[in-house]
């Protein structure tokens, strides 16, 4: 029954969690509201934040999952990718824990955790199954064929949908994070209200940089006649841009799944908690007859309960690293 550490620093969530038995028993997170006045993430920032909330993380998710540190059989760190001075934070603590306590150390790849979210919990995913991974800096379609063998399909050429979402935001001069506030607006417009271009991108890869020039020129015209029309049409501008980048994840995958015969279709990572996005992958699996998969939102986001169920199967399979270990701000999934 191994007890398992999870430590997650990839970015400006700093989050501790427990994993007993491959059961999640605590999950802590931190948030960095010091990016707020900045408008996005500050890496040396972060990197300085997540020093003042590792201890504290830790400390709560253990106390959470009632564990001891005695009781920890091995630490699952981010190793990459991520920035690099969060990521630093997090695996020096890792290394330092595990060589007190003379006990493994487990490295994982963050994109890697974003799809074994899944398996957190009783209701999993079968091999092979397409999983979605959509962030603020990834755009994947991954086709799964067991916990470590995956094989990425399709991504973007250019930007992140997540990061089209936080750029949009900015334009129409909404306060960081944007993403959630796009998708709460969203729910409140006419997401017919206003036409936005579909990449025209072979294969199943993606492509946003097109899309955000676009928005952004819409934007111009329109406040160019009318200064207070993004004030006026927030909600119908928010649904808009949020149902096509939807289709657009969602076109791809379902020419994916069509390709490769796959019907268990998984979402993850940040972008998959939104609200629009999920629904329109339940809309479209039900016509298609598929079992769709999403993480509960806490699992959604950065967060160590991943890390740490990804850790606990490479424990199972002995495969553990040793105190030469390096954070890689780039790591291919």
């Amino acid at each position: 029954m191994p007890v398992i550490l999870g430590i997650e620093s990839s970015c400006d969530e700093t989050s501790a969690a427990v994993c007993v038995d491959g059961h999640i028993l605590s999950n802590v997170i931190a948030n960095q509201t010091i990016h707020e006045a900045y408008g996005g993430v500050v890496p040396e920032l972060a990197s300085r934040v997540h020093q003042q909330n590792i201890v504290p993380a830790v400390q709560q998710a253990l106390l959470n999952a009632k564990v001891s540190k005695n009781d920890v059989d091995a630490v699952a760190f981010t190793r990459g990718p991520g920035l690099l001075g969060s990521l630093l934070v997090g695996v020096s603590f890792a290394k330092a824990f595990a060589l007190a306590k003379n006990i493994p150390l487990i490295d994982i790849n963050h994109m890697q955790a974003h799809v074994l979210a899944h398996f957190i919990g009783d209701n999993k995913p079968s091999f092979p199954f397409l999983c979605l991974t959509v962030s603020g800096g990834h755009t994947q379609i991954v086709l799964v064929k067991d916990y470590f063998d995956m094989e990425v399909i399709g991504q973007t050429l250019d930007d992140a949908a997540g990061e089209a979402m936080d750029k949009t935001s900015k334009i129409l001069g909404l306060p960081y994070p944007g993403g959630p506030l796009i998708d709460k607006y969203a729910r409140l417009g006419n997401a017919d209200a206003y036409q936005f271009p579909e990449p025209q991108i072979s294969g199943f890869d993606f492509s946003f940089s097109g899309l955000k020039t676009a928005i952004l020129y819409f934007i111009r015209d329109k406040v160019a006649v009318n200064p207070d029309f993004v004030q006026q049409n927030l909600n119908d501008i928010c649904a808009s841009v949020e149902k096509r980048i939807a289709t657009i994840l969602l076109n791809k995958l379902n020419k994916a799944a069509k390709a490769y015969g796959i019907s268990d279709i998984a979402l993850a990572g940040g972008v998959s908690a939104n609200t629009g996005l999920r629904a329109g992958l339940l809309a479209l699996g039900e016509k298609n007859n598929w079992r769709c998969f999403i993480p509960k939102m806490e699992y959604c986001t950065d967060n160590a309960a991943m890390i740490a169920i990804a850790g606990y199967y490479k424990y199972l399979k002995g495969e553990f690293t040793d105190q030469s270990v390096a954070p890689l701000a780039r790591m291919p999934l």
